[in-house]
């Protein structure tokens, strides 16, 4: 298996994602090659790279490790030629996807790994039309990428598990920490409670219950806080008591029956 320190490591499309990556990956001392044709990614990354220095600068004292280089390529075949693991960060659009997947399998080395930061796109569907679906995995990170360090692995019905195993040791070797899914599922996890939260918050300012400060307020004073730690199952567990789970599922658990929620209604958008 390839360390990321070998390098390169090719990053296709330099927005808001792979700008992130790219930070993450140069701090950490690794060369990064991006291709993205917009006439601004070279701006954008190199203000998101000062966005992520002076944020790792402000965070430890610690000697930070020599910048890796940065190269802006014309082509996806030059971006990815010799890369040790290459990152796919181009537009939520599954045909999209496919054909910029299927270009970089073709120039990319034969034992180079390729991830998919997609949002909600399912592995198998974006493996279909690959040659060598073995090898691609969704590697889907959370803004802003150089901070935050979870990083959710899923594999589709043709990646190989030992994909997976390799690119959970890539990630870790950045500091992230890699969570792989045991089946995939649109939206994969973390996406999939965010989206529950901006459902009932979208209701609740709706319904003019309290305005949208209030609910970032809401969120950031309080529950934020404490998911920060500790995730829903060990809140509620610490919440049971000496008892534990088993006394707050007693005492809290028909509450789920309860009509306090619209998630499965949609509200509608409006310009107000």
């Amino acid at each position: 298996m390839h360390s990321l320190k070998q390098g390169p490591v090719a990053v296709i499309g330099g927005g808001v994602i792979g700008g992130g990556w790219a930070a993450r990956l140069l701090l950490n001392g690794i060369d990064v090659r991006i291709h993205d044709p917009h006439p601004e990614a070279g701006r954008r990354v190199r203000e998101m790279l000062a966005n992520a220095e002076r944020a790792w600068e402000s965070l430890t004292s610690a000697p930070l490790p020599a910048k890796g280089s940065l190269s802006f390529c014309g082509s996806i075949a030059e971006a990815v030629e010799g890369s040790v693991f290459i990152e796919e960060c181009t537009p939520e659009n599954l045909e999209l996807k496919q054909r910029i997947l299927a270009e970089v399998e073709n120039d990319a080395a034969s034992d180079a790994l390729i991830g998919s930061s997609t949002s909600g796109l399912l592995p198998s569907d974006l493996q279909s039309e690959m040659k060598h679906p073995e090898r691609l995995l969704v590697t889907h990170p959370f803004n802003p990428v150089y901070l935050l360090p979870l990083v959710e692995l899923c594999g589709g019905r043709l990646t190989s598990p030992e994909v997976l195993d390799q690119a959970a040791a890539l990630f870790e070797s950045l500091g992230m920490r890699p969570l792989k899914l045991k089946k995939e599922i649109d939206g994969f996890l973390a996406d999939r409670l965010l989206e529950a939260i901006w459902r009932e918050s979208l209701w609740l300012v709706h319904d003019d219950v309290a305005s949208v400060e209030d609910m970032d307020d809401a969120f950031r004073f309080g529950p934020g806080l404490r998911f920060a730690l500790m995730g829903s199952f060990l809140i509620y567990r610490i919440a049971g008591g000496e008892e534990g789970m088993r006394h707050f599922m007693a005492q809290f658990g028909p509450t789920l029956k309860w009509p306090w929620t619209k998630l499965m209604d949609v509200p509608e958008l409006t310009n107000t």
